[in-house]
């Protein structure tokens, strides 16, 4: 006897109110979507929802499941009989083919009207299992729990788990205009805001000849990987050498950074609302490099009143980099080709910058109709599942 069915676990959906049913609604259009397999069919209820195999292997679709944001949890279930010695028998012929020498039944009635309570059914079920395999009864850590749920036209039957992204559906929160450099950090904050069902578009800032083509290859790549959770992103290519130049011929090399972050942001705010997102995302850590001191992010936030979010902002490098790992974007991230924040690297960068220093060295030069050049002149590619489109 096998597994026949998957069970989907909603986690953080089962805390909304009036707007559950879109939530669940959109998680059910995605998984229908990522899976794209007319062979299985779908159940979906208040708490969860029901995918019958009709004879697929469980173990890829479970492994593409784990990929889709809003999944808590999944679990293999054998649709049971209500007939409790069906139901018995079922239940024997699932857990001999577990490994393991203890066990214990929890058991949860969705449907109240079963003439057997919780406590019955475990009991039931629990002797069978005792007379009839070298089993023993194990109420704290045992080898095996098995889980049966009793709904109104069957007993799901399962006996394990496995983790799913969490978060929220893809989409269910709007849409973010995230700053990607191709290092090791935005790949993974970006992965963040998709966990939380927000969606992207990805802006980077080229300077050649001073970066090479070999930073989009590699953006590439990684856009191949997020493209795992979702399906089609586009990634916008800003033109940044002419005000990356002027940043270093009209300021004081130790503002260099900040003048040219406060640049990115006046860009990357004209970029999200020409392409409707609600937001502009980055891969920035609290004091990681002197750009992310709380003092530099008030000074290079103070040119745009437009919301910027920071996924990142209180993780260690350890744990980006463990994540970054997990994702599989490390270590296309740590190839050796440099992005426009690194290749004019200052020696001595201010790590408390003033607003006032900041006004003196952008009255120097007419950056304004630099940042609109940029905005017109982005480049956008399109990738579908993970792949250019031409």
């Amino acid at each position: 006897m096998k597994f026949d069915s998957l069970l989907i676990h909603f986690g953080e959906l089962s805390t909304k109110g009036e707007n559950k049913k879109m939530f669940i609604n959109c998680l059910y259009r995605n998984i229908k979507v990522a899976l794209d397999n007319p062979n299985i069919t779908y159940k979906k209820d208040r708490d969860h929802i029901v995918l019958n195999l009709n004879g697929e292997e469980p173990e890829k679709i479970i492994k593409r499941l784990q990929d889709i944001s809003g999944i808590h949890r999944i679990s293999p279930i054998y649709r049971g009989s209500r007939d409790m010695n069906e139901l018995k028998e079922q239940a024997l012929g699932l857990i001999k083919n577990v490994k393991g020498s203890t066990f214990k039944i929890e058991t949860k009635r969705g449907d109240k009207r079963y003439p057997l309570n919780s406590y019955q059914i475990c009991c039931e079920v629990a002797d069978h299992i005792l007379d009839n395999t070298e089993l023993t009864v194990d109420l704290h850590e045992p080898d095996i729990t098995l889980h049966l749920d009793v709904r109104d036209d069957c007993v799901y039957i399962s006996c394990a788990t496995y983790l799913g992204c969490g978060g929220y559906p893809l989409g269910m929160n709007g849409k973010v205009m995230m700053f990607l450099s191709g290092g090791i950090d935005s790949p993974v904050a970006a992965y963040s805001m998709l966990r939380r069902g927000v969606k992207i578009e990805c802006l980077h800032f080229a300077a050649p000849p001073y970066t090479s083509q070999a930073v989009i290859y590699k953006l590439e790549d990684i856009i191949a990987k997020l493209g795992v959770y979702q399906p089609e992103i586009k990634l916008h290519i800003v033109p940044f050498t002419k005000l990356q130049e002027d940043i270093y011929k009209y300021c004081d090399e130790s503002y260099a950074i900040t003048i040219m972050r406060r640049m990115m942001m006046r860009i990357g705010t004209l970029a999200a609302k020409r392409y409707r997102c609600l937001a502009i995302a980055t891969g920035e850590s609290i004091g990681q490099v002197a750009s992310q001191t709380l003092q530099s992010m008030q000074v290079i936030n103070e040119v745009t009143n437009f919301p910027v979010v920071r996924p990142l902002a209180a993780s260690d490098k350890l744990e980006i980099i463990d994540t970054a790992k997990r994702i599989g974007t490390f270590d296309i991230s740590i190839r050796p080709y440099e992005d426009c924040c690194t290749i004019f690297k200052p020696k001595a960068p201010k790590t408390k910058p003033h607003l006032g220093e900041c006004y003196f060295y952008e009255k120097q030069w007419d950056f304004e109709s630099e940042v609109k050049d940029c905005v017109e002149g982005i480049e956008t590619i399109v990738f579908k599942k993970g792949k250019r489109v031409e």
